[in-house]
């Protein structure tokens, strides 16, 4: 049975959808912590930003985000595409991810796995579910 590929318009729907999903997840601790008025600001500060830096390694490493569960894609290590990537590759993955954005993609289209370089420097693929 073939791997197949997912195209950059299902990865960039599955982007989407985990941004809406932080948004909403934000809001909801926003509101969690204003029922605790006397909390200092530095807090909320720490939760953003933890949420922002953790949720998608730690997703990765331990399955898939929301939007990869909802899109039916997953990402997977390169020598072995039934193997989940480990925490390291999926922190390697996102800070590379985030530091190239966009232009992270454009090599998408120049291999027939469809990696980006944030793929090509973690080892990992994007595979769709089976």
């Amino acid at each position: 049975m073939e791997t197949e590929y997912p195209s950059l318009s299902t990865r960039l729907q599955s982007i989407f959808i985990d941004m809406i999903f932080l948004i909403a997840f934000m809001i909801a601790i926003s509101s969690l912590l204003d029922h605790f008025p006397s909390a200092p600001g530095w807090i909320r500060a720490v939760a953003f930003i933890a949420i922002f830096a953790i949720y998608e390694p730690a997703c990765l490493a331990f399955g898939c985000t929301v939007g990869n569960y909802i899109k039916g894609i997953r990402v997977k290590k390169f020598t072995d595409t039934g193997s989940r990537i480990n925490i390291l590759q999926a922190f390697i993955r996102y800070v590379v991810k985030l530091s190239l954005g966009w232009i992270s993609f454009l090599t998408i289209h120049s291999n027939p796995e469809r990696r980006a370089i944030h793929d090509m420097a973690s080892g990992s693929v994007m595979v769709y579910y089976k």
